[in-house]
């Protein structure tokens, strides 16, 4: 498991009980997790929590503040800025565990840029846009970022500017993801890295309906026809229970043209203090240049 132990700003305190314990920028929130299903190790410090997020019966949830965060609630990672969020479906406006795909992503940009004329990155679901502030920081010549939410595109405009950003080529696009990879093979267009963080279900601006164990191979098709003859890294993350790391390496394998790169798997997650512990957040599987 590759560990995002990197982080001074945030923390998982505690867990237990369906329920982990955060540390976001010294606020500190309970939110429910499904992959927790031991008990909590260190009750007393529960209390501490000065947001909750309690599930609702009817889908969704909502939060209980003991005392609201401020209104600029910003966290940092390393030289980097995010703008936090607390969303209804108890999202926080990041995914800390994605730190070390912001990492390798950073080391891979850094490493080829001096190599080559340009280097263009495709965001797919990209949500808040941190791996679009990271590779914007990391010297991409090009950034194209798609999500289905004009809302959430909103806010990864606000993180671009966040990290005094925008003098880079950024393009922020609000469609349906299969949509615009059609078009881009249509007009040719070709990245040397495309990034992709897909969600078990959704639905695009028109209703398109998406559902990653239907749609993602078909995608993951699409996502080659648009790779430079010579792609830095293709990234694929998910957060799906229904198959492993080793089922996305082998749709990699499967479509990938070979010998060109490596191409492995394997979980993310995030280290509990004062344990041994990690919490398990998710799967990717890569290809990437050597």
């Amino acid at each position: 498991m590759l560990l995002a132990n990197n982080w001074k700003s945030y923390k998982i305190l505690d867990s237990g009980d369906g329920l982990k314990l955060e540390s976001i920028n010294n606020y500190i929130v309970s939110r429910p997790d499904s992959q927790i299903i031991w008990q909590k190790s260190t009750p007393n410090i529960w209390n501490n929590a000065k947001g909750l997020y309690h599930r609702s019966k009817e889908g969704g949830g909502y939060w209980e503040f003991k005392q609201r965060p401020s209104n600029d609630f910003i966290i940092d990672y390393k030289d980097l800025k995010f703008n936090i969020e607390l969303t209804k479906f108890k999202h926080i406006g990041i995914f800390p565990e994605q730190a070390v795909n912001w990492d390798f992503l950073i080391d891979k940009i850094s490493s080829e840029k001096n190599k080559r004329k340009e280097i263009r990155v495709l965001n797919l679901f990209a949500y808040t846009g941190c791996a679009t502030v990271v590779s914007a920081f990391a010297g991409a010549t090009e950034t194209v970022h798609v999500d289905s939410s004009k809302r959430i595109v909103g806010l990864a405009k606000k993180n671009i500017e966040l990290n005094k950003l925008n003098d880079k080529t950024v393009r922020f696009i609000v469609e349906d993801v299969n949509k615009f990879v059609m078009r881009e093979i249509r007009r040719g267009r070709q990245y040397d890295i495309i990034l992709m963080d897909p969600p078990v279900y959704g639905r695009g601006p028109d209703g398109e309906i998406w559902q990653i164990e239907t749609s993602l191979v078909d995608l993951v098709k699409k996502c080659v026809q648009l790779l430079s003859d010579k792609p830095i890294l293709f990234l694929i993350n998910s957060y799906t229970s229904s198959f492993s790391n080793v089922a996305l390496k082998n749709v990699m394998e499967n479509i990938m043209p070979h010998n060109k790169g490596i191409i492995e798997s394997g979980e993310i997650g995030i280290p509990i203090e004062n344990s041994n512990m990690a919490l398990p957040c998710g799967i990717y599987s890569k290809f990437y240049s050597v």
